[in-house]
C-alpha cells in the first residue's frame, strides 16, 4: 500500500515537528490524534460526524475484529474501510494490550500467545504471522506488530525476557510482510527500565520498519515516569520515520509528548469520558452531572464552535445524562472529539509559526471538578 512520511517544519525550541503521513486512503497531518474505533466504530458517532469535526484517521483493533465478526468475514465484504463506511486512513493495533488485559487467561511463548476469548471462553492462538494475516485481510493503512505489553510494576528480568520476545515477534512480522501489505510499525517496549527501552529501540530500528511506536505506557505508572521513558526512548527513533505513542492521550500528555518529537497519538479518553459525563473545555474539565449545571443556559465551552456547543445548554446536557438518554453520549462525544481535533490543529499551527513554547504556557490543563473517572487511556474490552 502507498505510504510516505514527510517532515514539513521543526520547532526551534523543542523536538516537536509538523509533518504529514500519506496513505492510500488520504493524508494525515501531524502531530495527529486518532480516536479509537475498537470494533469498527467510534462509539456513538457516524463516519460523517467524524469527518465533520476534522478526524483524519481512526484506530481499529485486531483482537476485537478477529473475534467478532471475524477478519475473514470483513475481508469477504470488501475490507474494513468498506465494511464500516470510512474512506480515510485506519491504523489497526495488533491486540497486544488486550492480551495483556487477559493476564489470567493467556499464555505467552516464543511462537505467540494462547488466550481465551473474553466473549465465550474459546481458546485461540495468535502468532506474529497470524496478526499480519489478519491486518492484511482487514486492509488497514498502518499495521502494528505483535507485542507484549508488560504491567507496571514488573521485575527487571521479566521485562528483559518480554522485550526480547517482542523484538523477535517484530522480526517475524517483518519477514512475512508482502509488498502490498499495510505500512508496518515496530513497537518499542522495555517497561520502565532505561537500558531496556534503549535496547528495544536500537534493535527495532535495525529492522527498518516504516514507523515506530512506543508502547507499554499509560498502564498505571506515574506521569513523571512516562515522561522519563519518552526522554530516554525518542532520541533512538529515526528522525525520518513516524513516531507513535500508543494509548496515551490526555491533552497535557499529548502536548508534552509532542515536545519530545512524537507525531501520532490514540486514546479512548475523549470518547469514554464523554459517555461518563466528563467534558473537556478551554478552562479545564467539567462533570456535566453536577447539580450546579441544572439551570445553566451556557454551552459546555463558550468559545467552542462544535455542533453541541452551538445548539445545546449545559442544563439540557445534564438532563440527558441523568435520564440515561442515548443522545447524551452522542452530543458529549461530538464535543470531546471536536476539542481534541481543535487542540491538534492549534499545536500544528504553533509549530508552524514558531510559538509552541508560548502555546504550551497558555494552556489550562487543570481539572476543575474531578479526575478521569479512574480510567486510563489504553483501550480495554469495552472502550
Amino acid at each position: 500500500m502507498a505510504f510516505q512520511f514527510e517532515i514539513l517544519k521543526k520547532d526551534g525550541s523543542s523536538k516537536a515537528r509538523r509533518g504529514r503521513i500519506i496513505t492510500g486512503h488520504g493524508v494525515v497531518t501531524t502531530p495527529a490524534f486518532f480516536p479509537v474505533g475498537t470494533q469498527g466504530t467510534v462509539k456513538s458517532l457516524t463516519p460523517e460526524e467524524l469527518v465533520e469535526v476534522g478526524v483524519e484517521g481512526i484506530l481499529g483493533n485486531t483482537y476485537h475484529l478477529y473475534l467478532k465478526p471475524g477478519h475473514e468475514t470483513i475481508g469477504r465484504l470488501g475490507g474494513l474501510h468498506r465494511f464500516i463506511h470510512w474512506e480515510r486512513p485506519i491504523l489497526t493495533d495488533s491486540g497486544g494490550y488486550q492480551i495483556f488485559s487477559l493476564a489470567k487467561l493467556r499464555k505467552i511463548s516464543e511462537d505467540g500467545v494462547t488466550f481465551q476469548s473474553h466473549i465465550d471462553g474459546a481458546e485461540h492462538f495468535l502468532t506474529p504471522e497470524k496478526v499480519m494475516e489478519i491486518q492484511r485481510t482487514l486492509g488497514s493503512d498502518i499495521a502494528m506488530v505483535l507485542d507484549e505489553c508488560v504491567p507496571y510494576p514488573s521485575p527487571y528480568e521479566y521485562v528483559k525476557a518480554s522485550t526480547g520476545i517482542t523484538t523477535r515477534w517484530a522480526e517475524k512480522c517483518l519477514n512475512v510482510r508482502k509488498s502490498d501489505d499495510p505500512a508496518l510499525f515496530g513497537i518499542v517496549q522495555g517497561g520502565m527500565y532505561r537500558d531496556l527501552r534503549e535496547e528495544s529501540a536500537r534493535d527495532l530500528t535495525q529492522l527498518d520498519f516504516q514507523g515506530y511506536a512506543i508502547g507499554g505506557l499509560s498502564v498505571g505508572e506515574p506521569k513523571s515516569i512516562m515522561q522519563d521513558v519518552l526522554e530516554w526512548t525518542t532520541p533512538f527513533l529515526p528522525e525520518n520515520k513516524v513516531r507513535y505513542l500508543m494509548g496515551v492521550g490526555t491533552p497535557e500528555d499529548i502536548l508534552n509528548a509532542t515536545l519530545q518529537g512524537i507525531d501520532l497519538f490514540d486514546c479512548v479518553l475523549p470518547t469514554r469520558n464523554a459517555r461518563n459525563g466528563t467534558l473537556f473545555t478551554s478552562r479545564g474539565k467539567i462533570s456535566i452531572k453536577q447539580a450546579q449545571y441544572a439551570e445553566d443556559p451556557r454551552p459546555i465551552d463558550e468559545p467552542c464552535r462544535c455542533y453541541t456547543c452551538l445548539n445545546y445548554s449545559r442544563a439540557y446536557l445534564r438532563h440527558l445524562y441523568l435520564a440515561n438518554e442515548i443522545l447524551s453520549s452522542r452530543l458529549n462525544t461530538i464535543h470531546n472529539i471536536y476539542y481534541y481535533m481543535k487542540l491538534m490543529k492549534e499545536i500544528r499551527a504553533a509549530i508552524e509559526e514558531g510559538r509552541l513554547a508560548e502555546f504550551y504556557k497558555a494552556q489550562n490543563f487543570q481539572t476543575n471538578e474531578l479526575q478521569d473517572e479512574g480510567f486510563g487511556c489504553n483501550e480495554t474490552f469495552f472502550a
